[in-house]
């Protein structure tokens, strides 16, 4: 649980980064109608919870920075509270004498619009959900604990899932399975939509039609994770759905095993992600080669993009309050920010070999 002193932390490390003569105002979610008068489950913004921590709908978080250091410090605990209907003569007020307004442009909603418009005299707009960005890069000792359990409920999940695979008939089954687990365990929900594609459906990126039947001999790819307490995990599995790999399935999951395992030992601070991304590059394709899926030179193969085909994405992502999370990768120089401590990021590294090409190699092995 993240205290109120975090927050409290949070707030002051932000203000420091604002221009002096400015207000501040994040806004919370809104509800979402799902259809005729159901809503989809809340879920708070995640700048506006890291900010404050609070869970409500319809409310905001209005911060003033005035003179200098010692001003701006009184209003970190929170100097008042009014009521949303009260919003507009508040913020009307607030905004006297202030030249610049920090917001997050990239909600979509009419009070986004209502900022732009009771700030139109103001002489600057700036985008808020950036300084919130370089904030939530670091992981306080606190939110390191909750992305931890929320990996242990994924965990135990995917686990759940290994064993029940063989004795289940689909896709959606295995999904209801492992996010069982998510609920049974206390998280919120999962933390994106789980994808469970059997077979030459785990080629599909973003697969999460998830109806499909479970075939014996075939793979399952299962990306899942589960959210706890806003916290995000994510954690990506191949398996065979009879629970016993073939010949050609056990040496490329080892190969990518392999490649997983390698570059998660170079993960330390100071280097960099595009460092870890170029050499699990070379990994796998140096692996497709040693197992005759390509064939040529390494740093050829990789120029001319052949490796691309079976290996898509990059290596990994930020991850926290979204599982995809806020957060610059370069400077505002434009230069590539190194790993530091606290940073939370994932080692994912892929091989997708369309069912017809890895069939004939299956048939070539069985000769």
């Amino acid at each position: 649980m993240i205290k109120e002193k975090e927050y409290v932390k949070r707030r002051s490390a932000l203000v420091k980064k604002l221009k002096k003569h400015s207000i501040t105002i994040l806004l919370s979610a809104k509800s979402k109608q799902r259809s005729n008068d159901t809503e989809y489950p809340y879920r708070q913004n995640s700048n506006f919870y890291y900010m404050c921590g609070f869970k409500e709908d319809n409310a905001a978080l209005v911060i003033v920075k005035k003179l200098g250091q010692k001003e701006a410090k009184a209003i970190f605990n929170v100097d008042a509270v009014f009521t949303m209907d009260k919003f507009d003569t508040q913020i009307a007020e607030l905004f006297k004498n202030k030249l610049s307004l920090y917001f997050d442009f990239t909600m979509k909603d009419e009070r986004v619009d209502q900022l732009r418009e009771l700030g139109s005299n103001l002489l600057c707009h700036y985008n808020i959900s950036h300084k919130v960005g370089e904030l939530r890069l670091c992981k306080s000792n606190a939110e390191i604990i909750l992305i931890k359990k929320a990996l242990s409920i994924t965990k135990e999940a995917h686990h759940l899932a290994m064993c029940k695979a063989k004795n289940l008939n689909s896709e959606d089954e295995l999904q209801a399975e492992i996010e069982y687990i998510f609920k049974k365990r206390g998280a919120y929900s999962d933390a994106y939509t789980s994808i469970v594609a059997c077979g030459n459906n785990a080629n599909t990126l973003h697969y999460i039609k998830n109806d499909e039947k479970l075939q014996n001999n075939k793979l399952i790819l299962i990306d899942a994770g589960c959210e706890y307490d806003y916290y995000a995990s994510d954690i990506t599995r191949t398996i065979p759905v009879n629970g016993k790999f073939t010949q050609a399935q056990k040496e490329l999951y080892s190969m990518v095993l392999s490649v997983e395992k390698e570059i998660i030992s170079m993960v330390k601070a100071g280097v960099m992600r595009t460092d870890l991304h170029t050499k699990s590059e070379e990994l796998l394709c140096e692996g497709l080669i040693s197992l005759g899926i390509l064939k040529g030179d390494v740093k050829k193969l990789i120029k001319k993009k052949k490796l691309k085909k079976y290996y898509p994405h990059g290596i990994g992502h930020w991850m926290g309050l979204d599982v995809h999370d806020t957060g610059p990768y370069k400077d505002t120089k434009g230069k590539e920010i190194p790993l530091l401590a606290g940073m939370v990021m994932t080692v994912e590294p892929g091989i997708y070999i369309p069912e017809e090409i890895f069939k004939e190699i299956e048939d070539i092995e069985s000769l």
